[in-house]
């Protein structure tokens, strides 16, 4: 519990923080207090025998772990002599202390076997695996964790005893939520200083007066008076005034106005008396009893900074992955696959904030080395994609020696700092594959083009259907000139000098004439005449011939130049609508061949 109304006097020093304010700090744990909050979430029999409490103390810790918070856990010892009779009390509500108990007290050793106990024992051995060490306390672990911190063994304490102050603790940590804007309630010793004006030596006064755990406090004495008091006196002389004066001032005090209004705010609007423990008014053991007290927390029973038990949870232990996972089945019923989900990311960032670290002190120091020469190995292999995780920058990385972790996802500004060379990379690599993405979208992509001969085949097949489609329509004749030059009619077929190679068709056409007394060549005429024609190369333009059957070398004297005609609208109606098809599928095919493949 700690001191009455403390915390509601402390209220304006209280701070909210990030939970990565705990980033590389040391922090020790009064393991009892945060037992009984996590207890509290859920009190029913079912809680306890599901071990809710211990599922929600490795949470805390997984989140605790992947910031390179090292914690210590502290546990209680004895009881003190000098809060016996409190123990008592809370214990037995009711009971009455004997006058030898209440002058001569004695230390209590706590039940071992109880169902308390044995939720602590759990916890201890769950951080044994996840490499927490933790230290038993002589007495108190309020005061132990209040011992660490104040010799600067430690950055701050976990704890809700606001008697921690009194034991000279510096920065207290009273209460830790996880989750999506994770927070911590943080009470600095300097805030309290200066926005209050009390010091250590006023807080251990303000016990002795509203009552605590070590004393039952002034009746009549409200929280407004009591500071009142002790900012009068002032901080350094406080102690050395109560411990020569006693309560004597409260006499001085019982008829004032401001003790009245007091008195009744607090309810108890009776004169204001001291009492000991038993009831009894006793000036004299009552002096005596405050000197017990500001003893007790002055100098509390802990270990030194010196001893080995001190010493030996500074070192950094190392998780024991199949301790874990036995516990974790054991206690929570989990999978071994579970757990590693659960702790191994959380791991690898520790892991990755301890390399960052390593390479911050080196630049400190003025060393400045490359990734690949540093005394320790990089732990991050490289970097898959960016993440986004609840509005924070991330990356998704690939680990390197990490045992049962593959990948997982770390804030991108702790990249920055552990190893920026692998963001580089990262982002050459983004680089290259941008350019070849473009290059890609603007080259069409290539089919594998048919061989030449069946390109070859299939327009002599459609010539040779669009001759046979044209003989056959109604109405429509062939003529062929006569030997003469003036009346002969020419039918050729053009091809497109810049495909020639490839033995591609670009275009062709039909010229029909029609001259006096030239003969007209039936269907009959025409089978015959194209089943003796030459084979076309298509690979090289068609020789020239004349009307009389001759070359253009064998004529080289009567050698006419023959133009292409094209079709007049009255000729194209000459010719049936399959014909015209047939021509249009021909000239699609043509430009079909020149779009895809040149």
């Amino acid at each position: 519990m700690g001191v009455k109304n403390l915390w509601d006097i402390l209220e304006s020093c209280k701070k909210t923080l990030p939970l990565h304010h705990l980033q590389n700090k040391r922090v020790c744990i009064d393991l009892s207090c945060w037992i009984v909050q996590l207890q509290n979430v859920n009190k029913s029999h079912c809680a306890i025998k599901d071990k809710l409490y211990l599922r929600g103390l490795f949470h805390r810790l997984r989140a605790l772990i992947a910031l390179n918070c090292s914690l210590i856990f502290v546990t209680d010892g004895a009881i003190p002599a000098i809060k016996s009779s409190t123990y008592r009390r809370r214990l037995n509500p009711g009971n009455v202390l004997t006058q030898d108990e209440a002058i001569k007290p004695s230390s209590i050793r706590r039940n071992a076997g109880s169902e308390f106990s044995r939720m602590i024992k759990e916890a201890k051995v769950l951080g044994n695996a996840l490499g927490i060490p933790c230290l038993d306390g002589i007495e108190e672990a309020e005061a132990q964790c209040a011992v660490l911190n104040y010799e600067s063994f430690c950055d701050g304490c976990f704890t809700s005893d606001s008697d921690v102050f009194l034991f000279g603790a510096r920065t207290v940590y009273r209460d830790i939520c996880l989750g999506e804007g994770g927070y911590l309630l943080c009470y600095e010793m300097d805030d309290i200083e200066r926005k209050l004006g009390l010091g250590r030596n006023s807080l251990i006064t303000l016990a002795v007066i509203l009552g605590g755990d070590y004393s039952e406090g002034v009746y009549g004495l409200g929280r407004e008076s009591a500071c009142q008091i002790v900012k009068s006196i002032g901080d350094s002389a406080v102690l050395q005034w109560i411990a020569s004066e006693g309560f004597s001032f409260v006499k001085k005090q019982k008829g004032s106005k401001k003790k009245i209004e007091d008195d009744k705010c607090n309810g108890r609007e009776n004169a204001a008396e001291y009492k000991n423990p038993n009831g009894s008014k006793c000036p004299s053991q009552m002096k005596s009893q405050t000197l017990q007290v500001l003893n007790a927390y002055l100098k509390p029973k802990c270990h030194s900074a010196e001893s080995d038990a001190v010493q030996r949870i500074l070192v950094l232990y190392p998780y024991i992955r199949s301790q874990l996972q036995q516990i974790c089945t054991e206690f929570l019923d989990w999978p071994p696959e579970k757990t590693d989900e659960y702790i191994l990311p959380k791991i690898a960032e520790r892991e990755l904030r301890r390399f960052a670290n390593l390479r911050s002190t080196a630049t400190q120091l003025g060393v400045q080395l490359p990734l690949n020469e540093m005394p320790i190995k990089c732990p991050l292999s490289r970097i898959i994609k960016p993440r986004k995780v609840q509005g924070v920058d991330c990356f998704e990385v690939s680990w390197e020696e990490m045992d049962g972790l593959e990948t997982s996802i770390v804030p991108a500004d702790l990249v920055q700092r552990a190893c920026p060379e692998r963001i580089l990379e990262f982002q050459e690599r983004r680089v290259q594959g941008k350019k070849r993405n473009n290059t890609r979208s603007r080259r069409p992509r290539l089919e594998k083009m048919p061989p030449l001969g069946q390109i070859d085949q299939k327009l002599q097949d459609l010539l040779l259907e669009v001759d046979r489609e044209s003989s056959a329509a109604d109405g429509a004749t062939v003529l062929f000139g006569s030997a003469s030059e003036d009346d002969e009619s020419i039918a050729q077929i053009h091809i497109d000098s810049s495909i020639q190679t490839h033995s591609t068709w670009n275009s062709y056409s039909v010229k029909k004439g029609f001259a006096s007394g030239s003969p007209i060549c039936q269907e009959d005429d025409i089978l015959p005449a194209l089943s003796k024609a030459e084979v076309i190369d298509l690979t090289s333009p068609p020789p020239v011939r004349h009307a009389s059957g001759k070359s253009k070398h064998q004529e080289e004297d009567n050698v006419e130049c023959i133009d292409v005609i094209e079709l007049s609208d009255s000729e194209n109606d000459m010719f049936s609508p399959e014909h015209i098809r047939r021509a249009r599928e021909l000239r699609m095919f043509i430009a079909g061949i020149k779009d895809k493949f040149y």
